[in-house]
């Protein structure tokens, strides 16, 4: 019995170790911009080039990835994509032009689409529908914490040992830890599910017909442009328009998000599942409610050159990290287990495609126009979009059969 339950929460650890290092990868490039633009004497619409085109290859490599998981080993595509997208971060030792920079964002988009595509399901696969918000919680950690240490190791080994140096730090846990995921059992798919696979959660065709998926995925599209947008230039935005040295920006703007990342993504998926026997819209509201409460708080995070602007900045990374756990949740829960990755696969070719594959550049191209704080102005009205689009889809959430649930219809 000590090692049935000691699988899932392994397996957990060993996918979240991932999560993180996926996330470190991404964001110490962030953390390196200016260095990267004084060496290539590159514009801001250029350096946010670098994001899209990894999140555009990302994107359009999601869709591949999805059918494949749902078909074949989980566990086999994950570990080969761990491999892939680290031994390209390697290659950033022979990067010497900035087309050579495009092409190695381009490839390491196509390994890590693997990764974030599939590992959700197993998640899901590992404990009970009750449960899917508190663990996805754990997993979605390594976002906050991702990005947090991508910006304090870029900011350190960067600016000691150049740009290059901290993406080796990245690459080589991963071969690791891909060997790890070799020899880890697979859970059976969509044991712990309580609702039936009907057309629209059983079948691909039926996502476009699929209210729950499609509100939660818009959503959260919003939310990606936001959060997506800001995660890539708060740093410079710091050191540019608001006096600290890059260092300092960087060290500053990692432990907020760590710290803030930590608390909301534990605190959003605990509560969701604690709402859930009493709303079936429980990760609907979570998420919807922090965007809303989001939105005064970034207008004086963004906006503000006061002593407010700090505090701001707290609070609105906080009450946009809530909905991580919570949101993913929903969009795991509308559909059934043999097309989730799949379904996954779709989610993430439309948040990206509409969020933070496109945020990046038009928030650097507002930039070179005008400022950075004009280009923030476009993730204020995203968040809006956002909050109105997940109340609306409260409604649409499935009801999961939660341990309150199955007391109340064993009560009669």
């Amino acid at each position: 019995m000590a090692s049935t339950r000691l699988f899932p929460r392994t397996a957990l650890a060993v996918l979240t170790a991932l999560n993180l290092l996926n996330y470190i990868d991404r964001t110490v490039l962030n953390a390196v911009q200016p260095l990267i633009q004084s060496e290539f004497h590159v514009s801001d619409a250029q350096i946010g080039r670098l994001t899209s085109v990894f999140l555009i290859f990302y994107t359009l490599a999601a869709p591949v990835m999805g059918p494949l998981a749902d078909r074949y080993s989980r566990r086999l595509i994950i570990a080969l994509g761990a491999f892939a997208w680290s031994a390209v971060t390697l290659l950033t030792a022979v990067t010497y032009t900035y087309q050579a920079l495009l092409i190695r964002h381009t490839l390491v988009g196509i390994g890590e689409a693997s990764f974030v595509t599939i590992s959700p399901t197993f998640v899901a696969d590992l404990f009970p529908e009750s449960k899917r918000g508190r663990v996805l919680g754990v997993f979605y950690l390594a976002i906050p914490v991702g990005f947090a240490l991508g910006y304090l190791i870029g900011g350190y080994f960067g600016t000691r040992l150049g740009w290059r140096a901290p993406f080796y730090v990245a690459a080589v846990p991963g071969f690791v830890l891909g060997a790890v995921m070799l020899v880890m059992p697979e859970p059976e798919r969509g044991q712990f599910d309580s609702i039936g696979e009907t057309d629209e959660r059983g079948k691909v065709l039926g996502l476009a017909h699929n209210p729950a998926f499609l509100t939660a995925t818009l959503g959260m599209a919003m939310m990606t442009f936001a959060q997506g947008g800001l995660l890539v230039w708060m740093p410079t935005f710091l050191s540019r328009m608001r006096g600290y040295t890059l260092g300092q920006a960087n060290n500053l703007f990692g432990l907020i998000i760590a710290a803030d990342g930590t608390v909301a993504a534990l605190a959003g998926g605990w509560l969701g599942d604690r709402l859930l026997g009493r709303t079936k819209g429980a990760y609907y509201l979570v998420s919807a409610v922090s965007m809303a409460c989001g939105l005064p708080v970034m207008v004086v995070a963004l906006f503000h050159r006061g002593p407010a602007m700090l505090p701001g900045i707290v609070l609105a990374a906080f009450l946009l990290l809530l909905n991580t756990a919570p949101l993913n949740a929903a969009i795991i829960n509308s559909v059934g287990a043999h097309i989730r990755a799949t379904a996954i696969a779709v989610n993430l070719f439309v948040i990206h495609f509409l969020g933070d594959a496109f945020s990046p550049w038009l928030i650097g191209k507002i930039s070179d126009r005008s400022s950075l704080e004009s280009g923030f102005i476009s993730t204020v009205v995203a968040t809006a979009i956002s909050a109105a689009i997940l109340f609306y889809g409260m409604k649409f959430a499935p009801a999961l059969a939660t341990p309150e649930r199955r007391l109340l219809e064993a009560n009669g």
